[in-house]
């Protein structure tokens, strides 16, 4: 098997619009009339710009004007070097003209310059790259770069000037200004430069606003603000007579949750800065705040942790411990990792509520996660319960009188039955031991409801009760609310640092053949990710957490993608969103993966954490989204470990039959590699960081090691697979393999069963037009699997072990996931299968968990991205926080 690092290919970095959008663009993007994002068409441009010149060498600019520090996202020196220009310039619509003066505009309307040029002192100073790249290219007789090229740099600079008049209107250096381009839009940016060239062409440098629907976003911002504008560090040089007119645009400081009333239908504004590298909204950059706009001069910011340290006092570090609330939890693959990889921050992440529809995977997480409030029910019905919680607690919080009188309540009519020795009206209520939203007694009557111990009965016969058949029992109600808050049993908005989740969209899996293609949002399987967002909007947690499968950046062009970025941004929640492989973080598995953060504005947006590891890769990303990929750049330094095999996961685990049953067992071998010393981990080391207490020094045992039981045919057909990489079913008798890699039966050798059917299944030949190899396939040892599925099925899926006649068993599979040994699941076979399959990659999430905690500490860098300690991936807590490789003398 090859082993590929998974980098971004260095293509033209791509301004997302959508048709009749931006026209003059900056010398940094690539932008495209296309309804889809450039990154469709996957090119590497490769245009050398050495005119003779020393491509090592930089054209320092002043550093008295400062603007934004970010080049698409990433940090810019204060200096314009040529080797950057020859970093495959991305192409830009450039408006071109042979004369000064628009189409149709009489002579009192010319566009021209005005005033004296800028004194050539002060105009060298203030643009000093532009003149020295003149002198470059003045002694090749080149007076533009790439010249005729829609992404032409103009060289040629004569003289600099202050002002102009386009239209009867001035213009000064610092102005924003309406901008010509295709369609009715009109574009937005603010005037950074004006000069003139040898030859007499008046141009000026803008400095581009995007609108939303400029942005990734594209049509799923049509709900946003149309006077909302987003800074951008992207300029461009163009004719004057471009200019349509004056813009007012104002920065304003981005609030959650409030509305803008001091802003006129006229004007424009912006509260954050986009950037096209893993389509980011952020914060506008201090040095942006501090200084003038009127320049493309730019300082750089530091990204070095510990600078940041020094300038932080320790109070503001982070808190004592951090709530978590985790959706659609399943067995708590998200939220575990989370929690570990902020635990090796320094940052105490807890998972206080948990909410799953599932009830085995509920309660597989109950039992790794004790105390955790855990909720079996809908996403839906769960905000509905936080809306009708918070209004109770705003009721009952304020002191009311003590009530005297017992509590009474008219019963529901099948507890009248049971219970004899009451009045047949009213029975007395003990207490509320509960409360939800929904229906739960399946009468057909959603609302509020609280589960009653009545007096004099048991638990058994508790009921749930409808808020309004409680009207007598403000006392218990009110005793409930309380201690209901006092304990934090539900969440009220302001109480969640983060929220996690993945919504299920089984609406647009690749999987699902009856997709939704023209609104998958009216699609019911499709909505939980509105639920997601409306759920944040209640809670303004500090920080958002989305994972979904990538065909919401495939399916109806990515549409649930973009539209769940856009409700963050629409929130004022600042965005990144980043494609992650699982095999980059040392599992044996592919599993590409989309997350998305979101940050409340007042916090640090977290980076996506850098890979670890090699890794086989099975299938690559949209094209689009290419850029979205989290990963080295191609010819960037990296220092990557060997790819992680199956080998390398499961080779210590003892031997076990297809008819294995047995929950527990204890291990026959020690570990034979990093991935297994650190998966074998128990969970006092993995919390606390503590070497050992009195469970760590009991025997450990091995849990949920049995495969799924093959049917007897299948179990036959299995154990004539032969035992070697590559093996599957077509190297059973009675197949003929066609020269067009078609399977067929053979004529007359038809092996049978003993149970009368054939040795191979009709299936395997027609299953993927006959051409599949999946079918009874086995694993090898120096292989991966490319996505772990929520039920291995050997029919059509590579799940057979390498060397024994069974399926992987669940703790095989919890492994390629990366959940640790100590970790139990409930449930039957299946179930257990499917939570383990549909769960985030535990070693994935702990290391956006530790990104996230140096967000939570104000210490990520500005940069997109960021490394991960050494061994991070196979190092539990204890050996990250004194900064030691793996022990391989250590079994715990």
């Amino acid at each position: 098997m090859e082993i590929n690092v998974l980098q971004r290919k260095r293509t033209s970095k791509a301004v997302h619009q959508t048709k009749n959008n931006i026209k003059a663009v900056s010398t940094s993007v690539e932008l495209s009339s296309s309804t889809v994002e450039q990154h469709s068409e996957v090119k590497i441009m490769s245009r050398s710009l050495t005119y003779g010149i020393d491509d090592t060498k930089s054209l320092n600019w002043s550093s008295e004007a400062i603007s934004s520090p970010y080049q698409n996202g990433r940090t810019i020196s204060n200096s314009f070097p040529l080797s950057q220009l020859d970093d495959d310039p991305p192409r830009k619509k450039y408006r071109t003209s042979n004369s000064s003066t628009k189409e149709g505009m009489d002579s009192e309307s010319i566009a021209a310059f005005i005033g004296d040029p800028i004194p050539e002192d002060e105009a060298q100073k203030r643009w000093g790259w532009r003149y020295e790249l003149k002198d470059k290219k003045c002694k090749d007789q080149q007076l533009k770069i790439n010249e005729g090229e829609e992404d032409e740099i103009i060289a040629n600079v004569k003289c600099h000037y202050a002002q102009a008049e386009v239209g009867n209107c001035v213009f000064s250096l610092g102005d924003c200004a309406f901008i010509e381009g295709e369609g009715e839009e009109k574009h937005v940016g603010r005037i950074i430069e004006f000069f003139q060239t040898t030859e007499g062409q008046n141009y000026f440098r803008v400095q581009w606003f995007y609108r939303i629907q400029d942005t990734v976003v594209q049509d799923e911002g049509g709900f946003h603000d149309k006077r909302r504008v987003f800074y951008s560090s992207i300029m461009n040089d163009n004719l004057i007579d471009c200019i349509i007119g004056k813009a007012n645009v104002t920065q304003i400081t981005p609030r959650v949750g409030l509305k803008l009333a001091s802003i006129s239908p006229s004007d424009l504004y912006y509260d954050m800065e986009y950037c096209v590298d893993y389509s980011t909204f952020r914060n506008i950059p201090t040095a942006v705040k501090t200084n003038e706009l009127s320049s493309p001069l730019c300082e750089s910011l530091s990204t070095d942790a510990s600078a940041v340290t020094e300038s932080l006092p320790s109070s503001e570090l982070c808190k004592n411990e951090l709530s978590l609330l985790d959706l659609y939890s399943g067995c708590g693959g998200m939220s575990t990792g989370l929690c570990l990889g902020a635990k090796t921050a320094s940052v105490n992440l807890v998972t206080r509520w948990a909410v799953d529809s599932d009830m085995s995977a509920s309660e597989s997480l109950k039992l790794n996660h004790p105390d955790t409030h855990v909720r079996n029910e809908s996403a839906e019905d769960f905000l509905e319960l936080l809306k009708e919680w918070e209004k109770l607690c705003k009721r009952y919080n304020a002191t009311v009188a003590e009530r005297k009188l017992p509590c009474r309540s008219n019963y529901s009519e099948t507890k009248k039955q049971e219970v004899h020795d009451v009045s047949d009206d009213e029975f007395e209520v003990s207490k509320l031991v509960d409360i939800c939203f929904g229906d739960p007694k399946e009468t057909g009557n959603r609302g509020l409801y609280f589960k009653v111990h009545w007096k004099g009965c048991s638990t058994s016969e508790d009921t749930w009760e409808p808020i309004k058949s409680l009207s007598k029992c403000k006392e218990s109600i009110q005793d409930f609310v309380r201690k209901g808050m006092k304990s934090k049993i539900l969440p009220l908005p302001g109480e969640v640092d983060v929220i996690c989740g993945g919504p299920p969209c089984q609406g647009i899996s690749g999987y699902n053949r009856y997709r939704n293609s023209e609104s998958p949002l009216d699609d019911e399987r499709n909505r939980q990710i509105v639920i997601f967002m409306d759920m944040v909007k209640f809670l303004k947690p500090r920080h958002v957490l989305m994972e979904n499968v990538v065909d919401i950046l495939r399916f109806d062009k990515g549409s649930l993608g973009r539209y769940a970025l856009s409700r963050l941004v629409h929130m004022k929640y600042q965005a990144r969103l980043g494609i992650i492989a699982a095999g980059c973080y040392g599992l044996p598995q592919f599993r590409l993966r989309v997350f998305l953060w979101g940050s409340h504005p007042s916090e640090v947006l977290p980076q996506f954490p850098l890979p670890t590891h090699d890794v086989i890769v099975r299938y690559w990303p949209p094209p689009e989204f290419e850029r979205n990929v989290v990963a080295y750049d191609e010819n960037q330094p990296r220092e990557l470990e060997k790819a992680t095999v199956i080998q390398d996961a499961i080779s210590d685990l003892p031997a076990v039959m297809n008819t294995e049953t047995r929950e527990q067992m204890p291990y026959q071998s020690p570990p034979e590699t990093e991935f297994q010393r650190y998966i074998r981990s128990t969970k006092y080391v993995d919390m606390t960081g503590s070497k050992s207490n009195e469970t760590t020094k009991k025997m450990p045992l091995l849990y949920d090691h049995r495969p799924h039981t093959l049917s007897e045919d299948s179990y036959q057909r299995v154990c004539q697979i032969p035992k070697r990489k590559g093996a599957n079913f077509r190297d059973l008798p009675g197949v003929v393999v066609g020269a067009d890699n078609v399977v067929r039966r053979h004529p007359t050798d038809n092996p049978m069963l003993p149970s009368g059917k054939p040795l191979i299944p009709d299936f395997c030949f027609t299953f993927e037009g006959g051409k599949s190899k999946r079918p009874y396939a086995r694993l090898w040892w120096d292989e991966n699997l490319p996505t772990a599925l929520t039920f291995p099925s050997c029919h059509n899926q590579v799940v057979l072990h390498p060397e024994q006649d069974r399926v992987l068993t669940i703790r095989e599979y919890a492994r390629l996931q990366g959940f640790p040994d100590y970790y139990k699941f409930h449930g039957s076979v299946k179930r257990r299968y499917r939570q383990i399959g549909n769960a985030v990659a535990v070693s994935v999430s702990r290391a956006l968990g530790y990104t996230l905690g140096l967000a939570c500490r104000k210490l990520s860098g500005n940069e997109p991205l960021v490394a991960l300690p050494p061994k991070f991936s196979h190092s539990h807590y204890l050996q990250l926080s004194n900064n030691q490789p793996c022990n391989t003398d250590n079994t715990d």
